[in-house]
């Protein structure tokens, strides 16, 4: 059976956040949804356009989950989603470590390869 992992702090942090929000007036938590949305549409944005999109998006989830408690949930997957993913990285063993620089090592080779063979400039001119 599968172990679940612990919560991740961020989850604590945001529960006693959203707890605090609640007294918070009126105008205030609209702005805070107005942020959320627009922090969350220009994440999205970034999934097609360049940017730092799986950065954006959760910052605009923990605006939103302030308020609505889907954004709670979804945000709180993601975190441990991610939690899940850092551990599966810090166990990687030292053979996936080596084919993985190996890897990048080729993929390097072959850029250069590529720009010495078709006389692409490596500096703008």
């Amino acid at each position: 059976m599968e172990q679940r992992p612990t919560e991740p702090k961020a989850i604590g942090k945001l529960k006693e956040r959203r707890e605090q929000h609640k007294d918070r007036g009126a105008i205030y938590r609209a702005a805070f949804v107005v942020a959320g949305v627009v922090i969350t549409l220009a994440g999205l944005a970034m999934l097609v356009l360049p940017g730092p999109a799986f950065v954006v998006i959760p910052v605009g989830l923990a605006f939103l989950s302030l308020e609505f408690a889907w954004a709670a949930r979804l945000l709180d997957l993601s975190l441990e989603q991610a939690q899940v993913a850092q551990q599966k990285a810090a166990e990687t063993t030292t053979r996936q470590r080596v084919v993985t620089g190996i890897a990048v090592a080729c993929a390097a080779a072959a850029c250069v390869a590529w720009a010495i063979v078709d006389d692409v400039p490596l500096l703008p001119v």
